[in-house]
């Protein structure tokens, strides 16, 4: 089964004691049977190098709008093919989800028919329900729950409700501890709108792969949620 990781970082987070060293991306995804990663880090110029060289490596753009107008530098990485969309962490960077400020953002990505993942699941930034202020005003958008709603349940369920009300959102299941809920989000979206993700090296993506493949998904769904879906989305492969 080809694997496709939709949340993965690289480089260093001193303050929560985790790393992935740049030179070690590759053997990383080897190790971990990952064929394809998304990857970021605040440092978006070493995400750009690191990935180049690496099949099957791509980037997502960290944008912190707190840190001045991000547009003009994500056209230019939107310009590397490498790049395929944006990650958002109202939680980390502090901003709600739908400030203006973050408008600009989703409308360059509405422009490019790519992704923004958001970190979803924790108060007060990062709710699904503040997420959804967003999806409801940029409906064309294509949203990504990251962690979709990650520990809480209530929050988990409210991630699955919001994408079932809104078909422009995916659900990934990086760090969200319940089997059950990934085979419940197929259920109710669909399995073209789950993805697997890690969160390594916060995670372990061979402990977040296990949980999606004793989720009960049948066949189809499982190699969708583990790779195809995010092929499809991040890349237009649709095979």
């Amino acid at each position: 089964m080809k694997i496709t990781d939709a949340h993965m970082h690289v480089g260093d987070f001193p303050t929560f004691g985790v790393s992935l060293d740049e030179d070690g991306l590759a053997e990383y995804m080897a190790k971990n049977d990952i064929e394809t990663a998304m990857v970021f880090h605040q440092d978006n110029a070493m995400v750009q190098r690191v990935i180049q060289d690496i099949p099957g490596a791509y980037g997502l753009y960290w944008a912190n709008p707190k840190m001045g107008d991000p547009v003009p530098e994500l056209r230019d990485y939107l310009a590397d093919p490498k790049f395929r969309g944006v990650k958002l962490h109202p939680l980390m960077d502090g901003f709600h989800p739908d400030d203006p400020m973050v408008w600009p953002i989703i409308e360059v990505l509405i422009e490019h028919d790519l992704p923004a993942l958001i970190h979803c699941g924790h108060p007060i930034f990062s709710l699904p329900w503040s997420i959804e202020e967003l999806i409801e005003r940029y409906e064309e958008a294509k949203i990504i729950l990251g962690h979709m709603g990650h520990g809480n349940v209530i929050y988990i369920d409210a991630s699955i409700k919001v994408a079932e009300r809104h078909p422009n959102v995916w659900l990934e299941t990086s760090g969200m501890p319940m089997s059950v809920k990934i085979l419940e989000a197929v259920n109710k979206v669909g399995s073209n709108r789950v993805l697997y993700g890690s969160d390594g090296p916060w995670h372990e993506p061979k402990v977040e792969q296990l949980k999606v493949q004793l989720a009960g998904l049948d066949e189809s769904a499982l190699e969708d949620v583990m790779g195809r879906s995010a092929q499809r989305l991040f890349l237009g492969n649709n095979s």
